[in-house]
């Protein structure tokens, strides 16, 4: 589904990324880890195309998609859920999750917000109530929906577990792991919580100093601590 092939990319005159590659096939889960700082979420921004690229190419259902926008991105199916609760804490929680389908016709959209609002019941009694007044664990919860009101191929997802409690963040992980099984969409997860993710993801890359030092199935990393531990140093 989606193809990576020796990306370099940079902010201003530093670059961040140095010839990374990587890709994700249907209905997987697929991992990035690393300390911070490695390029982990520079990596997300370049393939939704909030950043362009400096060398190498992006290739999604095998379309190059190397110089697209962000919006065209969206409508071929790919939507990122970045860290930290984004939301727009002025608006409503249902017009939140209105902006994530923007482009879809108002009868799909509003077939999309009941599916969703099943499989996130929690925003159901809040769809009224400002973005900004939710606690962190439903503003992460709102962020997480508005990506798959887009109905996409490929949600990207920041630190999803950013500031929440470890309850919160099972329940999260939890969710992933349904989405993935029962929309059939593949996903790539940014995390810090390393054991956590590699316990619901097919595979791992680990990034440092914005290059892939790592690629390989979970379990691999799981049972080397001593692996893991020099990936993080």
């Amino acid at each position: 589904m989606l193809d990576i092939k020796d990306i370099q990319a940079g902010y201003g005159k530093k670059r961040v990324l140095n010839n990374v590659s990587l890709n994700v096939k249907h209905n997987e889960i697929v991992a990035i880890i690393g300390p911070n700082g490695a390029g982990k979420s520079t990596m997300l921004k370049v393939i939704c195309g909030l950043i362009p690229i400096w060398g190498g190419e992006i290739i999604f259902d095998d379309v190059h998609i190397s110089d697209s926008s962000p919006a065209k991105n969206v409508s071929r199916g790919i939507t990122l859920c970045p860290q930290g609760n984004r939301v727009f804490d002025k608006l409503s929680v249902i017009e939140n999750l209105r902006i994530g389908g923007i482009h879809l016709h108002p009868r799909e959209l509003k077939e999309q917000i009941g599916q969703i609002l099943q499989i996130f019941p929690i925003l159901k009694d809040r769809l009224r109530q400002n973005a900004g007044t939710l606690s962190g664990g439903e503003q992460q919860t709102l962020a997480l929906c508005r990506s798959l009101i887009a109905k996409p191929k490929l949600l990207m997802l920041d630190e999803p577990s950013l500031g929440l409690s470890p309850y919160l963040v099972r329940t999260v992980f939890e969710k992933i792991v349904d989405i993935n099984r029962e929309n059939k969409l593949s996903i790539l997860v940014v995390e810090q919580k390393v054991r956590d993710v590699l316990e619901i993801c097919n595979r791992v890359y680990s990034m440092k100093l914005g290059r892939v030092a790592f690629e390989g199935r979970p379990e691999e990393l799981r049972e080397d601590r001593a692996k893991l531990k020099d990936l993080f140093l």
